[in-house]
């Protein structure tokens, strides 16, 4: 059984990741728990564990040009597609935080808020805020002013103006309001 959970729905650059996590049987890492509610000290310490102790973890991604295209709904679906097909171990079923994922077929289960109520799903929301926080730190060092290593690409008042002066770089998801009205000035 794979968890799933996915990070970076709401900002206005970089793309949506998602994580897959298969657990051993009767594995519990104490300390999980959704990543919104956790540090970032702690979550980088407790995706290493994860990491550590999982049976398979994978990481899928959709870009801000498949966000653009698709739809943030059909990016993330897309994601986590793809964190699964990455798992090296082909899990028997999926619980996904959220609603179902037509992408992952029969075998799943949705969950609301099961980054909160499912141990491996709460594994995969770590991983996959772990791994995009750090993506965007990398970008940060390419786009400095937008400060990406601060926001994560999220719709700061930092990041807004940085956006209204400099206009958008490529990985702003150009279908975001925020965004587009960048485009119409």
């Amino acid at each position: 059984m794979a968890g799933v959970d996915e990070a970076g729905r709401g900002p206005l650059a970089g793309p949506v990741l998602a994580a897959a996590v298969i657990l051993p049987p009767g594995g519990f890492i104490p300390g999980v728990d959704d990543s919104k509610r956790l540090s970032p000290a702690v979550r980088e310490r407790l995706a290493e564990e994860i990491r550590r102790r999982a049976v398979a973890c994978a990481i899928g991604a959709a870009s801000a040009r498949e966000v653009d295209r698709l739809n943030i709904l059909r990016a993330t679906h897309l994601a986590m597609w793809r964190a699964v097909c990455r798992l090296p171990i082909r899990p028997d079923h999926v619980i996904v935080d959220g609603l179902p994922v037509p992408l992952l077929g029969e075998a799943q289960t949705a969950v609301v808020e099961g980054d909160r109520r499912v141990h491996s799903v709460a594994c995969a929301s770590i991983l996959a805020k772990v791994t995009r926080d750090r993506l965007m730190r990398r970008l940060a060092a390419r786009y400095p002013a937008y400060g990406w290593d601060r926001n994560a690409g999220y719709g700061t008042a930092e990041h807004r103006d940085a956006l209204a002066r400099l206009g958008p770089t490529p990985h702003h998801r150009r279908s975001f309001a925020p965004v587009q009205l960048t485009l119409e000035l």
